[in-house]
Formats: C-alpha cells, sequence, structure tokens
C-alpha cells in the first residue's frame, strides 16, 4: 500500500468553495483502480491549508492511473484554481 501526502494550499476566503468541489472531485478519484481511501483535513492553525491522504495499490496507481485519466483532467479543473502554489506530494510505505 502506498499513501500519498498532498498539502493544498488554498487561496485565504476560497476555503467554502474548495470543500465544496472537492465533494464534486471526491468521485473521480474514488473511481479509480488501486484507489483504497482517502481523508481530507484542514489545518487548524492555517485555515487555508488541507492535507490530502490518499491510500493506493501502488504508486503506479496514482501516478501512470489516475493522472493519465479523463477523471483527473475534470479533477484538475474543478480544484486547481483553488491553490495559492501548487501543491507538494508525496508518496509513503509503510514501515514495518
Amino acid at each position: 500500500m502506498i499513501l500519498e501526502h498532498a498539502v493544498l494550499p488554498v487561496r485565504p476566503g476560497d476555503e467554502s468553495a474548495f470543500e465544496v468541489a472537492f465533494d464534486e472531485a471526491r468521485p473521480l478519484i474514488s473511481s479509480q483502480p488501486g484507489f483504497r481511501n482517502l481523508s481530507l483535513s484542514r489545518s487548524s492553525e492555517s485555515p487555508n491549508l488541507y492535507l490530502l491522504l490518499v491510500e493506493w495499490d501502488s504508486i503506479e496507481a496514482h501516478t501512470d492511473g489516475f493522472r493519465t485519466s479523463n477523471e483527473h483532467q475534470n479533477w484538475k479543473r474543478l480544484l486547481h484554481h483553488f491553490y495559492e502554489s501548487f501543491p507538494t506530494v508525496e508518496h509513503f510505505v509503510a514501515v514495518p
């Protein structure tokens, strides 16, 4: 299992609209092969920062699957204009 970690810096004042758009975008990612689960959390200290955690079967399910799909194009259309700067994305593996 791979855990995708993305810090999403939403433009201040656009948080509510971002959350509505994210709810619309959620099925686009959850329907992808290799998708397991996701959570979206909002920072208490910096309310315009969100933490997106997505569990995938593999890095390739995210990078070669979702990122090359038509659904990803719709994901970008719905969400990317909210970002103050491009999100930082990293992939993690569990430490036994």
